[in-house]
């Protein structure tokens, strides 16, 4: 028999993570919105009859979803950490998923231990609007935009930058270097992908990228000022983001990770409309 004045046995837990952004307030917890954070927070307390604290791999802006956030927390009690999944599905909204849950050890932590985040932002350049696709895309059609420009654009951002041009303010980081360790820019029919993997990101640097892009992509900004601009920390000229419906935090990476890739490394469908459906339409 089990003595009840026993210490309980504490486990951490990591949990793979969806969420549609659009009736959020972003990730991290605030008083008076509704956040990704809280009602996790809120759910693993119901459970567990006392508050814990949960730790993500990033936050996302408000209206921004993610395909596959990574958190984790530390319980106590008899709940095995592959069940934590299903447990806390019966207590979230529609629009939260855990795609599940792993024990860990006990200095692995969602944010520190991870080595890279990968954002993909979509753009809808069809000139009439799609109720189907606005929730996850930027409804683009005021000009046509190159692609390949864009492409050429996102190339010499590769490395270690400092992108304090592509840096929101308001935020607690104390620098603004990032290590860029892929790009990746295409069309898809009427959608432009476009895929950036960093070690980290700064707060609002990915809207405030495509923006940019967006100027290039429709002639309004060359190349050489495009690159000119973010080298020489010009934020004064960086003056329109993105709308946050078309950013979606795509995966986390991790050098000891407990979950197989179909898990989290690919879980967002691309939005794809045919180029045939569109001539037969015109």
């Amino acid at each position: 028999m089990l003595d009840s004045h026993q210490p309980k046995q504490t486990q951490r837990v990591a949990l793979v993570v969806q969420y549609l952004g659009t009736d959020f307030h972003g990730w991290q917890r605030q008083k008076q919105h509704r956040t990704v954070q809280e009602e996790i927070e809120t759910a693993i307390a119901k459970i567990l009859g006392h508050h814990v604290t949960l730790h993500g791999a990033g936050r996302t802006d408000s209206g921004v979803h993610a395909a596959a956030q990574v958190a984790h927390f530390d319980a106590t009690g008899l709940i095995p950490a592959h069940k934590w999944a299903s447990v806390l599905n019966s207590y979230l909204p529609k629009d939260i998923l855990i795609k599940a849950s792993a024990a860990v050890g006990d200095r692995w932590h969602a944010r520190f231990s991870a080595a890279y985040r990968r954002y993909r932002y979509t753009i809808y350049t069809e000139d009439r609007p799609n109720l189907f696709v606005t929730p996850f895309s930027w409804h683009y059609y005021y000009a046509p935009l190159d692609e390949s420009l864009m492409q050429a654009a996102l190339q010499p951002l590769m490395g270690k930058h400092h992108l304090a041009a592509f840096h929101r303010a308001g935020s607690k980081r104390s620098h603004s270097w990032v290590e860029v360790q892929a790009v990746e820019c295409h069309r898809s029919g009427p959608f432009i992908h476009i895929e950036i993997q960093a070690d980290g990101f700064l707060y609002g640097m990915v809207r405030l990228l495509v923006g940019m892009l967006v100027q290039v992509g429709s002639g309004q900004r060359t190349l050489a000022n495009f690159t000119e601009l973010w080298k020489e920390q010009r934020r004064e000229e960086v003056k329109h983001a993105a709308p946050s419906q078309g950013l979606c935090l795509l995966r986390v990476g991790y050098p000891d990770f407990p979950f197989t890739p179909d898990v989290w490394y690919d879980t967002m469908p691309k939005l794809v409309i045919s180029q045939e459906s569109l001539v037969k339409s015109h």
